[in-house]
């Protein structure tokens, strides 16, 4: 009972993306074969959707928030042709166009299949996790995001699954992962700050907690950077698929594609593919910046006490849990 999962990090196909696909959902425009025959190994392809998608709404009003991201309603068909099986929308974009823009890209991504955790049209939808199927191995998703609190879904009103794990791990995100009737069990928080190139103290010890609650494989986002991984917790996927501004440091448009295996509920094999992200469109590292985002993330693994070593252009992850 072997099943592979593609795990990607923030995914934002609004502004100059948005553009594009007023033109063309092909998937070819935005990914390159490369890519997506990495993507066709996997059984189900999980990704953080970081905008909304509709056509309508009007930008959220909020003190110092300098980013509204909306993708058009096709967007939910490229998602689909890409083999996405499930977005989680707990994130500070989810609301950037308000209440009936998060209800309309729901209502756009589940129209072509495509599942949907970390937010919802109140608390108790918000926080419902999804259970997927592959292979006879069910598989629970949570969703969660510990900013904006603002965006916070109450029990009548919409909006994301809103944590403060910088305080502690609430006890409902607890027995959410405690009580989930799966054999893997997926945690996918949005938490930290943008721009950093490790996981911060209160990230590694929320990870920790979830573990102990139960949690299978743990895959975060928001950095915008892909961390190092502490099996079984992967602290950052980085970004996937966007026209963000590149960070000359940090590099954020060299970025990394997980796959992970599992033999029944065990992790039997993590991979990571290195991948370039050009304006509107990803395709796979080489050269001098696959050695870059290789060696970057070999590091970031060692600092954890995790090795990771290049295997045919492909990043391996041994650690515990691991065969």
């Amino acid at each position: 009972m072997s099943v592979t999962l593609a795990l990607a990090g923030d995914t934002m196909l609004g502004r100059g993306v948005a553009a594009m696909l007023e033109i063309t959902h092909e998937p070819a425009a935005y990914l390159s074969g490369g890519v997506r025959e990495h993507l066709a190994e996997a059984d189900l392809f999980l990704l953080n959707l970081e905008c909304c998608v509709s056509a309508r709404g009007d930008k959220w009003a909020s003190r110092g928030k300098p980013f509204h991201f909306r993708a058009p309603p096709q967007a939910a068909e490229l998602l689909a042709e890409l083999g996405v099986g499930c977005v989680t929308l707990a994130n500070n974009h989810a609301l950037d166009y308000g209440y009936d823009a998060l209800l309309d890209t729901r209502d756009h991504l589940e129209r072509v299949g495509i599942q949907v955790v970390g937010a919802g049209a109140d608390e108790a939808q918000a926080r419902r996790p999804v259970i997927l199927s592959a292979g006879g191995l069910r598989i629970g998703v949570i969703g969660v995001t510990d900013h904006p609190p603002d965006f916070a879904a109450r029990p009548d009103r919409p909006g994301v699954a809103y944590a403060e794990l910088p305080d502690r791990v609430p006890a409902w995100l607890v027995e959410s992962v405690a009580g989930m009737r799966a054999e893997v069990v997926l945690v996918t928080p949005h938490w930290g700050p943008n721009m950093t190139a490790r996981p911060l103290r209160y990230v590694r010890s929320a990870a920790e907690t979830l573990v102990l609650s139960g949690a299978t494989l743990v895959a975060g986002h928001s950095a915008h950077v892909a961390h190092g991984v502490a099996m079984p917790v992967l602290f950052d996927l980085g970004d996937f698929l966007d026209d963000y501004a590149v960070d000359p440091e940090l590099r954020n448009d060299l970025s990394l594609l997980f796959l992970v295996t599992f033999d029944g509920p065990r992790v039997a094999r993590l991979r990571a593919v290195p991948i370039k992200l050009e304006y509107g469109r990803t395709e796979l590292a080489r050269g001098r910046e696959h050695a870059w985002i290789s060696e970057r993330f070999i590091g970031a693994c060692a600092e954890l006490g995790t090795e990771a070593r290049l295997d045919q252009g492909v990043l391996t992850v041994r650690g515990q849990g691991i065969s």
